[in-house]
């Protein structure tokens, strides 16, 4: 089984901290949709036809009207197998949710929604630059759950206008409606975005001390409000974890649709060209479309360090030894023992993150890579 990413590429607005590839302009819409289609019937990079996932992300694919999302939809259906119980996903801003909105969505299949909200605080959202306010929030969760039982909604710590007692009632107000997943992501200064202008000219500092607090903050209230923190950025209800995001860290195949959208097929890797005119030139005229890289023994190894240590599933001992061979499981050993052991909770067989391995998680998966 595999899964389908989606890349819609635009926004009503520009959120200061993002650096995804996305555009303010709908112009191109129409033909960027028909040359996503197209992609869809006759791309083959990806040999696997059976589906397990689809999600649409971006982006902002909720500015799609149901025409196009059911146009993708058939398209999809029209090429590949899909399982019966696929989880099909749609990311969604809270101003695009209304009542016929969500009647149509859930007409065309989707079966769980991934909400934007990012704080319940206008001045968090304003200083974030989003197009919509706290109570868009609180109503669109209300629109949506009559409708949609699997919800996971996207929160932001570490920003300079949040208090930690700010914190602390997002993930209340979240609990209280009974959300069963939720994403919760640092505000990173990522270069070209407004808030690395803002932070370069001194108007913004950012504090990572609160952010490393925040954090502990999210982990300690989630679990104990009987969430599983199941990679190092979501926590689920027990049979509410991402089945397409599982699908990357453990390894599985995925098609990439769309500008900037990446696919995997086991040996390389694949990127769509991140430009929506030329996404769109080079498809209607037969040209290349995207890059691809070939992954190495040692690169496939590295990104299944990194990708599994992030999960609460952790690194296994036999996975590695199956896939890589006996090299790497002593190679892996040697340099565990270089690592602190309180930032790990290892056994015979796996190695996991201890929870406060989980704030040295990138810098610890550096340290089990291999070199090429």
């Amino acid at each position: 089984m595999a899964g389908i990413y989606i890349h819609i590429p635009y926004c009503r607005k520009a959120c200061n901290y993002c650096n995804f590839h996305f555009s303010t302009n709908l112009k191109t819409k129409s033909d960027l949709i028909q040359c996503l289609i197209r992609q869809i019937s006759e791309d083959n990079y990806v040999k696997e036809t059976d589906i397990s996932t689809i999600y649409f992300g971006g982006g902002t694919p909720s500015l799609l009207s149901s025409s196009e999302i059911n146009a993708i939809m058939q398209a999809i259906y029209d090429n590949f197998q899909i399982e019966g119980n696929a989880e099909i996903t749609l990311e969604a801003n809270p101003d695009d949710v209304n009542i016929e909105t969500v009647k149509l969505w859930k007409e065309i299949g989707i079966n769980r929604i991934s909400l934007g909200v990012q704080s319940f605080y206008d001045e968090d959202l304003s200083f974030m630059n989003r197009a919509h306010n706290s109570l868009q929030s609180k109503n669109s969760i209300e629109l949506l759950q009559p409708a949609f039982e699997n919800i996971t909604i996207d929160l932001i710590y570490g920003s300079s206008t949040t208090t930690h007692e700010m914190w602390r009632n997002n993930i209340d107000t979240a609990i209280s409606y009974a959300i069963p997943h939720i994403s919760s992501y640092c505000l990173t200064v990522e270069s070209k975005t407004a808030l690395a202008n803002l932070v370069k000219k001194g108007q913004v500092t950012m504090d990572e001390q609160k952010a490393t607090e925040q954090y502990d903050i999210l982990m300690n209230k989630l679990t104990d409000a009987g969430f599983d923190h199941y990679e190092i950025s979501n926590f689920g209800k027990p049979g509410y974890y991402s089945k397409h995001n599982t699908s990357y860290w453990q390894n599985k195949l995925y098609h990439g649709f769309g500008p900037g959208a990446h696919s995997y097929n086991g040996q390389s890797r694949k990127w769509n060209i991140a430009n929506n005119a030329l996404y769109i030139q080079n498809m209607l005229n037969g040209q290349p479309y995207y890059d691809e890289e070939i992954l190495s023994e040692a690169d496939q190894y590295n990104e299944y360090i990194m990708t599994r240590l992030r999960t609460h599933w952790g690194i296994d001992f036999g996975y590695v030894l199956t896939h890589f061979g006996t090299k790497y499981v002593k190679y892996l050993k040697e340099m565990v023992q270089n690592i602190n052991p309180s930032l790990l909770d290892s056994s015979e067989h796996t190695i996991k993150l201890s929870k406060e391995g989980k704030f040295f998680a990138d810098g610890i998966a550096s340290d089990l890579f291999i070199l090429n």
